[in-house]
């Protein structure tokens, strides 16, 4: 387990070593291999009663949620649990130590067989928007997928949820007629609700959750006893609400990340000034619904860029919906922006019907990408110093997947059948791309015969594209990157510290 074993046994560990040794409990089984799921639900009821949680787990306060997006003790029969399972039981442990007045848990994965659901007496359930996500796991119909979903419901135990789909809402109406519990369907919360005020979390669909968040906390109100926090006069919200819903952040959810690095080696302010601009824009959208949500918020949040925020700071996380940006430099010439693409999926995923959606969408609001990168996901905590070395090339990593990742983009920009199966060699696409990559456009002609494909490029690590795009950002003064990174690949970057030195939560 790499250098886990330097923690075990102390007190206190580093932010380096702890991330190493949780990344350590990575399972490398791909989803869809048929896993045990229900054996390893078990262990969950094993791991509670050898952590003492036992008697103080039906104690704990809990709002149980569920929706489209989860070692002294080991032996032969109860192996390391996985990073989900190690996780949520480390929740329920600090919450049950601090006491604490509610605890909200989201499912990882489905909802009846998740790791989460060993809580038995929920105070209320509730359930978002449900799309078709986890087909291999949890049903290859949003029904299937509804019904694992439900698996949270629990007996006289009321629960929340939002407008679906008639294949969805059937499913779970049942399930909570079968356990006698109430299902309420929450409304997206009406604007004029926030008394002027604006959602910390960016895009449309955020009023779905808004309405469901505010619908599941007047209910736990109510039922412990502090239904008085709720009385208003008309139709606004209570402060506390409008404080917790104007504030919410989710880092890794449509989030914006100036690189502050870019900047880091130059003392003097003119030097600074002759360096170009990257900023991350991060969303872990997988689906098709959460890929067009995404897409929206992009192409909102790159072109709001005629005022500058002066409250910002390089490399703090910020809410998409409080920044924008001063389209010129301190000597007033104007920046070319050039928006980029990171993109990764697992091979569960179908990437024709998320690459399209995100194009598309993206196109019909006037933003095109110069190019797109598609890159592996890591497993395992790697973090990327501003001051870091150059990190070589290992063109030993498997990109096959990535490879047919760039074949589905460059038959979008170029037409179906302008690439063969065979027009990528992977060997070709392991070059990295020079700086002057990020100037292109899809004007520019590919040379298929000579496998040369200025759309697009694959690069076999994160580190190394991280790298890369702030050579180019240092390289070209003249030049906003905007640098979109979303699927599968964004795990790298949210559960480990890859942008700045020390994270910052938003």
């Amino acid at each position: 387990m790499g250098n886990k074993e330097n923690c075990v046994g102390q007190s206190v560990c580093s932010y380096e070593e702890t991330m190493e040794a949780l990344s350590s409990l990575i399972t490398r089984r791909t989803r869809g291999d048929g896993s045990n799921r229900v054996g390893k639900f078990g262990l969950m009821f094993k791991y509670v009663k050898v952590l003492g949680l036992e008697d103080d787990l039906p104690k704990l306060k809990v709002i149980h949620i569920a929706g489209t997006k989860g070692k002294e003790y080991v032996t032969e029969d109860l192996p390391m649990p996985t990073l989900f399972q190690f996780l949520s039981l480390l929740a329920f442990k600090i919450f049950i130590s601090e006491k604490v007045d509610v605890a909200i848990l989201e499912v990882g994965l489905g909802g009846k067989l998740d790791s989460t659901n060993v809580v038995k007496e929920p105070v209320v359930c509730g359930i978002t928007s449900l799309g078709m996500d986890h087909m291999e796991i949890l049903g290859d119909t949003l029904g299937k997928i509804a019904s694992e979903k439900a698996g949270i419901f629990k007996p006289q135990v009321p629960a929340f949820t939002v407008p679906q789909l008639s294949e969805a809402m059937d499913v779970l109406q049942e399930r909570a007629s079968e356990l006698m519990s109430s299902l309420e369907i929450a409304l997206p919360l009406d604007p004029e609700n926030l008394n002027g005020m604006k959602l910390g979390l960016a895009g449309d669909h955020q009023f779905i959750n808004a309405g469901l968040a505010v619908a599941l906390c007047r209910c736990w109100l109510q039922k412990t006893g502090h239904s008085e926090v709720f009385h208003t006069n008309g139709k606004l919200l209570p402060e506390a609400f409008l404080k917790g819903l104007s504030t919410a952040a989710l880092p890794g959810r449509a989030q914006i990340v100036h690189d502050k690095s870019v900047k880091s080696d130059k003392s003097s302010k003119s030097e600074e000034n002759t360096y170009g601009d990257l900023i991350f824009y991060l969303d872990g959208a997988h689906s098709p619904e959460s890929m067009e949500a995404c897409a929206r918020w992009f192409s909102r949040a790159v072109s709001e860029n005629k005022y500058a925020n002066k409250g910002e700071k390089d490399g703090e996380f910020v809410r998409s919906e409080k920044i924008q940006y001063d389209c010129k430099n301190s000597d007033g010439s104007d920046k070319i922006s050039k928006q980029i693409l990171l993109f990764n999926c697992m091979e569960v995923r179908d990437p024709q019907q998320l690459l399209p959606q995100l194009f598309h969408t993206c196109a019909s609001h006037g933003v095109h990408f110069s190019k797109a990168i598609f890159v592996p996901s890591i497993s395992t905590y790697h973090k990327v110093d501003s001051g870091s070395s150059a990190i070589p090339i290992d063109t030993s990593k498997d990109v096959s997947w990535q490879a047919t990742l760039q074949r589905t983009w460059e038959r979008i920009i170029h037409g179906k059948d302008a690439i063969s199966n065979g027009s990528l060699k992977t060997e070709n696409t392991l070059k990295l791309p020079s700086n002057g990559f990020a100037h292109g456009k899809f004007s520019q002609k590919c040379n298929f015969e000579e496998k040369q494909f200025n759309c697009s490029a694959i690069i076999p690590s994160l580190p190394l594209t991280i790298k890369w795009l702030r050579d180019c950002a240092k390289e070209n003064p003249s030049i906003r990157v905007q640098f979109l990174q979303n699927g599968d690949a964004l795990h790298a970057i949210k559960n480990g510290d890859a942008l700045n030195s020390h994270p910052k939560p938003a």
